[in-house]
């Protein structure tokens, strides 16, 4: 590739991650106020979430989520690629491009409690307040794979 098309494409990249196009921006870490290790669904939103996901998911990803040689897991592996996003990326993800043969149709409740499912299968903890589906509350929930290391603050006042 010639440097001018290499300038092209850094410069295209560099737009679209300004724009929010691409999920994986800074900017997305950098406006997270919590994590999904903080318990941000409620278990009875996990299970409305199983249902939905058995009517509208499971028929292409699996009855648990394991996917199949066309789709993705949604379990395990299926996680590290949302590394360095918000949740409201995923909720996205889900609201608009799912299910595949109905794209778009799913209810913004739904697509809350089928994320609160999600995050239940991968380990997440459960909390008190069910998960929201406005973007500014799921651009402040980090989607960080391994749970954050406490900061230095609260450390020093656990002591």
């Amino acid at each position: 590739m010639s440097p001018t098309m290499m300038r092209l494409f850094a410069g295209l990249a560099a737009i679209a991650l300004g724009a929010g196009i691409l999920p994986f921006s800074a900017r997305a870490q950098a406006t997270a106020g919590q994590s999904i290790w903080d318990g941000v669904y409620t278990d009875a939103q996990a299970a409305r979430g199983q249902g939905q996901y058995g009517q509208h998911c499971a028929v292409c990803h699996g009855p648990t989520g394991e996917g199949s040689f066309v789709t993705p897991p949604l379990t395990g592996e299926f996680i590290a690629d949302w590394t360095g996003t918000t949740l409201a990326d995923l909720y996205d993800k889900i609201e608009t491009t799912m299910p595949l043969n109905a794209p778009g149709t799913l209810r913004p409740a739904i697509a809350a409690d089928i994320l609160a499912y999600l995050l239940k299968e991968n380990n997440f903890p459960a909390g008190q307040k069910e998960l929201g589906v406005t973007p500014t509350e799921l651009g402040a929930i980090s989607f960080d794979v391994t749970r954050p290391k406490p900061a230095a603050s609260s450390r020093a006042r656990a002591r």
